[in-house]
C-alpha cells in the first residue's frame, strides 16, 4: 500500500517544567497572563507530524512517501535518518530561504503541555503538487493530510478529490487557526477523519455540522481519547472502542498521537479490521510515551507482539505477527 503523508517536518525543542501549570494561573488575572517557567531539561529532537507518522510507518515495515517543506538544514542528518528508517524523502521540498520549522514544547508534572510552532519553510508546502508524486511512484493508495501550512492542506485535499485519491483528514492543531468553510473543505469526502476528543468538538463547532452530519461526509471517523483509548464510528453507527495500551513508564507525551496514526495506517495497509488497526496504533503510541522524543523508539518484534497480545488478546498478536515478524 503506497501511503503519502503530507504535513509538517520540524525540529522539536522539548522542555520539562518540574511543577504544574495550573498552579501558576491566577483566576482573576487571566486577562493579563505573563508567565515564565524555569525548566529542568532541554532535548532537541527530530519531529513534525508528517515526519513522525512516516517514521512510525517505516518502523512497521512500510515505505511511506513523506511530503512536506524543509530548510537546507534538513539535508544532512535528518534526511539520512528518515531514509535509514524506511521513509521515502524524495518528495520533500527544500526551501532556499527558510529554516526547517521549529516546535517548542514544555511539559509539566501532569503531562500538560504548552507549546508554540514556528512555520519557517513549511509555508512553502503549498507549492507541492501530488500529481507528479503519484506519477513517479505509480499510484497512491492513500494520502494523509496532516497539520501543515493551511493553504497546503487545502490544496492537497482538493488534489485528492480531483485525482480521486482516497485521503485521511487529520487537521489537528490547525483547526484552531482555520475558519469553518476551510475546515469543511478539509473534511468533506475523506475516507478517514481522525481527531482527538477536543478537536472533535472544535471541528463540529467551526463547521456547524452535527456529529451525524460529519459522519455522513466521511467514511470512517476515529476519535482518540488520550489515556482512555479511541472510539471508531461510521454513518452506520459505532464500530468499536479500543482501550489504550498501558505504558511501562511515562517519559513524554509529545508525538503520541502521531504514533497512533502510524500504527493505525500500518494496520490498514496490512488489511486488518479497523479495531485491530487501532489496537496496533495504541501499542505504537505507548512506545512513544515511554521515550523522550517522537522518533526515539525501536521495536523488538517479539516484545511488541507479547505486549500487544497481553493487552488485546492472543488473536491480536497472531493477526499482526505475519506482517512484522
Amino acid at each position: 500500500m503506497r501511503i503519502a503523508v503530507t504535513g509538517s517536518i520540524a525540529t522539536d525543542y522539548l522542555m520539562t517544567f518540574p511543577g504544574r501549570f495550573v498552579e501558576q494561573l491566577v483566576a482573576d488575572q487571566l486577562d493579563r497572563v505573563s508567565l515564565s517557567f524555569l525548566v529542568d531539561e532541554l532535548e532537541v529532537r527530530r519531529g513534525g507530524v508528517a515526519a513522525n507518522i512516516s517514521f512510525g510507518l517505516g518502523q512497521l515495515g512500510q515505505t511511506p512517501i513523506l511530503v512536506g517543506a524543509v530548510g537546507q538544514d534538513f539535508d544532512g542528518d535528518y534526511r539520512a535518518w528518515l531514509k535509514r528508517h524506511g521513509v521515502d524523502t524524495s518528495a520533500v521540498h527544500v526551501s532556499e530561504l527558510k529554516h526547517t520549522a521549529r516546535f517548542l514544547c514544555t511539559t509539566d508534572l501532569d503531562q500538560n503541555q504548552m507549546s508554540s510552532f514556528y512555520t519557517g519553510a513549511m509555508e512553502e508546502a503549498r507549492f507541492i503538487e501530488l500529481a507528479p508524486i503519484a506519477d513517479r511512484v505509480g499510484a497512491l493508495d492513500l494520502v494523509v493530510v496532516s497539520p501543515n501550512d493551511p493553504d497546503a492542506m487545502l490544496r492537497h485535499t482538493l488534489e485528492c478529490r480531483q485525482l480521486e485519491l482516497p485521503f485521511m483528514a487529520d487537521p489537528g492543531q490547525q483547526l484552531a487557526r482555520m475558519e469553518g468553510p476551510q475546515v469543511r473543505k478539509l473534511v468533506d469526502g475523506a475516507s478517514y477523519l481522525i481527531t482527538n476528543d477536543y478537536e472533535k468538538a472544535l471541528l463540529e463547532s467551526k463547521t456547524g455540522w452535527s456529529s451525524d452530519e460529519v459522519l455522513a461526509r466521511v467514511g470512517v471517523r476515529v476519535t482518540t481519547l488520550g489515556p482512555k483509548g479511541c472510539f471508531i464510528e461510521t454513518a452506520a453507527g459505532p464500530v468499536c472502542e479500543v482501550p489504550a495500551a498501558p505504558e511501562q513508564r511515562r517519559e513524554d507525551p509529545t508525538g503520541v498521537g502521531d504514533a497512533f496514526r502510524a500504527g493505525f495506517l500500518a494496520g490498514l495497509a496490512w488489511k486488518l479490521p479497523l479495531e485491530r488497526s487501532a489496537q496496533v496504533g495504541s501499542m505504537v503510541a505507548t512506545y512513544v510515551l515511554e521515550h523522550v522524543g517522537t522518533q526515539e523508539y525501536e521495536f523488538d518484534t517479539d516484545e511488541f507482539l507479547t505486549r500487544l497480545g497481553r493487552v488485546y488478546g492472543a488473536d491480536a498478536a497472531d493477526d499482526v505477527r505475519p506482517h512484522i515478524a
